[in-house]
């Protein structure tokens, strides 16, 4: 009997072994999971797998949700809706992406509860097209050394409800330690406010890399319980500012600031627009640097321009 090559090294091993040869089958292939419940989204996180796609119908969604699977970067996991496909928590986070690396969260809306979408601990997280609204806490945070997340095209509104002056838009990283390296976030054409109780965007001391590009910011909502009295606050490094527009604000626009030795430096502003009419606070800077000195280095460029307020910047512009 003639036999191929493989053929026959396949019978050497069954004689050898005296058993069955087991070939590894097929890889699961991806699958788009439609889901129309509260039950059936938490079915469809639980067991999806890289390259899967959870796509929900318009309706309410009622609970928490919480993602733990990572996908990869080839192999994204995809949750998709409508802005009619509402997460709707009573309290706690509408939806924790825990570990769940690679995951795309795209067009519907989060409300209620505490936190709109928190992510721990994940790699390459995408937030793409949300509403996130209705929240007595932030928006949307990256936390936990969360890297390389981005969060675009996406709305964000009424937070911080409660007055306590804790519901900043987008929050990267943990006040108040260095262990949280939520690095290289990209925060990027997004709506941020009105009526957000904390700054529109929060980069704490620990991160670096972030970038916050072409976003329109209205700080209406600012209470200053807790200092917000400007857009954005970079108490990280090498933080890059670009192209964003702003008013209503009841101070600065964009301020930077050391609360941890050597953090907050390294901030880069470029083609800004604010608008400070109206503004009342005590310095009413566009780009107020409040840490200035030759050991942290901060750079505004003659592109950024302001209207009302003191004027652009209180340090040297660059032309």
């Amino acid at each position: 009997m003639r036999t191929r090559p493989l053929l026959t090294s396949l019978l050497a091993t069954l004689a050898l072994t005296g058993g069955p040869l087991l070939c590894a089958g097929p890889a699961a292939a991806a699958q788009t999971v439609e889901v129309g419940t509260a039950a059936q989204l938490r079915t469809a996180l639980a067991g999806a797998r890289p390259g899967d796609t959870i796509r929900l119908a318009d309706g309410t969604y009622t609970g928490n949700f919480k993602a733990v699977t990572p996908a990869t970067a080839a192999a994204r996991i995809t949750l998709t809706g409508s802005p009619g496909a509402v997460l709707r928590a009573g309290g706690g986070y509408g939806l924790h992406l825990d570990g769940a690396s690679y995951w795309t969260v795209s067009g519907l809306t989060v409300t209620g509860g505490q936190k709109g979408i928190m992510i721990d601990s994940a790699t390459g997280v995408v937030v793409d097209g949300v509403t996130v609204h209705g929240l007595t806490m932030e928006g949307v945070h990256f936390r936990d050394s969360s890297t390389d997340g981005v969060i675009r095209n996406s709305t964000i509104y009424d937070t911080g409800n409660d007055g306590r002056g804790m519901g900043e838009g987008v929050y990267v990283g943990t006040a108040n330690t260095l262990s949280d390296r939520s690095d290289r976030i990209q925060i990027l054409d997004n709506t941020i406010g009105p009526d957000v109780g904390g700054e529109n965007v929060d980069i704490k001391e620990g991160t670096t890399g972030a970038r916050i590009v072409g976003n329109t910011f209205d700080g209406s909502g600012l209470t200053g319980a807790n200092y917000d009295d400007s857009w954005v606050d970079v108490k990280g490094d090498d933080v890059l500012v670009q192209n964003n527009t702003g008013r209503n604000t009841t101070n600065d626009g964009y301020q930077t600031h050391t609360q941890q030795s050597g953090w907050g430096c390294g901030t880069v502003f470029k083609g800004n627009k604010s608008t400070l009419t109206g503004a009342g606070g005590s310095t009413r800077w566009a780009i107020d640097v409040t840490n200035a000195g030759a050991g942290c280095r901060t750079t505004v460029y003659s592109s950024n321009t302001v209207t009302g307020g003191k004027g652009l910047t209180n340090i040297p512009v660059t032309p």
